[in-house]
């Protein structure tokens, strides 16, 4: 395949990946606001696609390969090393979170979204489970109620899906006022 040709699909890649590098030139802007580790991480991200970019620019201008090929492995092994550094950098904020946290007395705050899918879970599940049992039940009664075959699990899984939601709701919302931290609408 000729070096243009591939030039023009590195640019065609590089500009699709502003979903990525837009938000990382976002995080590093930020400064001192992020914690250390996301910067790296998107300082990673940045060299990455700045070697794609730069990639496209030799393809398009070099006459040999070597060029090329020594400027994608320079930018690959930065990026890499980058990348490596936020990962040991967020193993070490996450020790700190958690020995400031039992400094406290306490355990880190549960999430609340997790508190939330684990009961909609729960309750669509047993909800699922009572439709099956009672689906088992009738079919087994007799073979002449169709109807109770479909609207008993039907009526069932609705019943369990519409608490499910009722009961996730208020839970979704009370989450925000763990114990320990205040409200800052307040």
């Amino acid at each position: 395949m000729a070096q243009p040709v591939l030039a023009l699909g590195t640019a065609l890649v590089t500009a699709a990946g502003c979903v990525w590098y837009l938000p990382a030139l976002a995080e590093v802007r930020a400064g001192a606001d992020r914690p250390d580790s996301r910067r790296s991480a998107a300082a990673a991200c940045l060299s990455g696609w700045t070697t794609v970019a730069g990639l496209a620019v030799l393809l398009l201008v070099a006459r040999t390969w070597w060029l090329p090929v020594a400027a994608a492995g320079s930018g690959a092994a930065v990026t890499a090393g980058l990348r490596v550094r936020a990962a040991a950098q967020r193993r070490r904020e996450a020790r700190e979170t958690l020995r400031d946290w039992a400094l406290l007395g306490q355990g880190p705050p549960r999430s609340a979204r997790h508190h939330c899918a684990t009961l909609f879970v729960t309750l669509l599940g047993v909800g699922l489970a009572a439709a099956v049992g009672s689906a088992v039940l009738v079919t087994a009664g007799g073979a002449g109620r169709t109807w109770a075959v479909v609207a008993a699990p039907a009526g069932l899984t609705g019943l369990f899906l519409a608490v499910a939601i009722v009961r996730a709701g208020p839970a979704r919302r009370g989450a925000r006022d763990l114990p320990g931290q205040r409200r800052r609408d307040r």
